[in-house]
């Protein structure tokens, strides 16, 4: 899965290299990259991927400018927390989650019962990842990635992920032409990166396949399992916004301290209302979102889960924000 925290545009841009109906000679660079698809064959058949595999995913391929446009193209500018918030947790996408998880709740209860995941959670981050399946990418994964690791400047990175993409297609998983993904190569409706699919994708309805694209019920199942795999609690949820008090050390704000509730609220620390804290003793961390002026939090287990899906605090609170926003909280 591709780690973002924006919308990505889908494009399907042509490479350009070759003019329609005319016969010319290659560039060095073309010469080049041909000459990289080679030696990738050779390695590819050797780690057991067919030619015909191969063949199918690798023949007439030529890099995507745009691709690596794309992942050399600096920020213009950074979003606030609050900025960002309000872009991607906006009171339309909470009640367009509503209706998906109405539309879409016996899949995704019956889903949360097998992995121990609240479904709410489930429909947040498919929200946020690709707005409930309708931004998945418009680039071929393939492609993309043979450009980026053909590219150089993390080559080693995306090469590993197009031998996992061209296994994933020698299983019969998808084909070629329909593996479809950002120009970074996260595929299907929760953005899963090659490696994230071989390691947690699921045959959600049986059906021998893991279709993270089209088929939902394999989506719901692989995101619950990618969750619960990486240390989901399901009778938890992710954290709250809280209230500090006047004189609170900020350097108590860091995921490396972990301390039980009880003990924030000797320290001072509220519910946004103002009341007192749980009861329960679940160990919290204080985060302080947008630094020291902007909104505070504590963070449970699920924050901390969140955060191997995405390494951005943004998105790990957007998503809970998104989550207690379906609840109706």
């Amino acid at each position: 899965m591709r780690k973002l925290a924006g919308m990505i545009a889908c494009l399907g841009l042509v490479s350009g290299f070759f003019v329609a109906g005319e016969a010319r000679a290659q560039t060095p660079k073309e010469k080049d990259f041909n000459s990289w698809l080679v030696e990738l064959r050779a390695d590819a058949r050797a780690k057991g991927i067919s030619k015909s595999t191969l063949d199918a995913a690798l023949k007439g391929l030529t890099p995507v400018p745009r691709v690596v446009e794309l992942d050399r193209k600096q920020p213009e500018f950074s979003l606030t927390f609050k900025q960002y918030l309000s872009r991607v947790v906006p009171k339309s996408r909470i009640r367009k989650g509503r209706r998906k998880y109405q539309e879409n709740k016996a899949q995704l209860d019956r889903v949360g019962r097998r992995f121990g995941v609240q479904p709410r959670f489930i429909v947040a981050f498919w929200g946020i990842e690709t707005d409930f399946g309708r931004h998945s990418g418009g680039f071929s994964v393939v492609r993309a990635l043979a450009t980026l690791a053909f590219d150089g400047r993390r080559s080693r990175f995306f090469r590993a992920q197009l031998m996992h993409a061209l296994r994933i297609l020698e299983d019969g998983h998808i084909t070629p032409r329909l593996m479809k993904g950002s120009w970074a190569g996260a595929m299907g409706q929760f953005q899963f990166m090659p490696s994230s699919f071989r390691a947690f994708a699921m045959d959600g309805d049986g059906d021998g396949r893991k279709d993270i694209w089209t088929n939902k019920s394999d989506a719901f199942a692989s995101a619950a399992n990618y969750l619960a795999r990486s240390g989901w609690k399901g009778d938890q949820t992710w954290g709250r916004r809280v209230l500090l008090p006047q004189g609170f050390q900020k350097k108590l704000a860091s995921l490396k301290i972990r301390k039980p509730l009880a003990e924030w609220q000797k320290l001072g620390l509220r519910r946004l209302g103002g009341g007192d804290l749980p009861k329960r003793q679940l160990k919290a961390s204080v985060v302080l979102a947008g630094g020291p002026k902007g909104p505070t939090y504590l963070a449970y287990n699920n924050y901390r889960v969140t955060l191997k899906w995405n390494r951005s605090t943004f998105f790990a609170i957007a998503v809970g924000t998104l989550a207690e926003g379906i609840a109706g909280r």
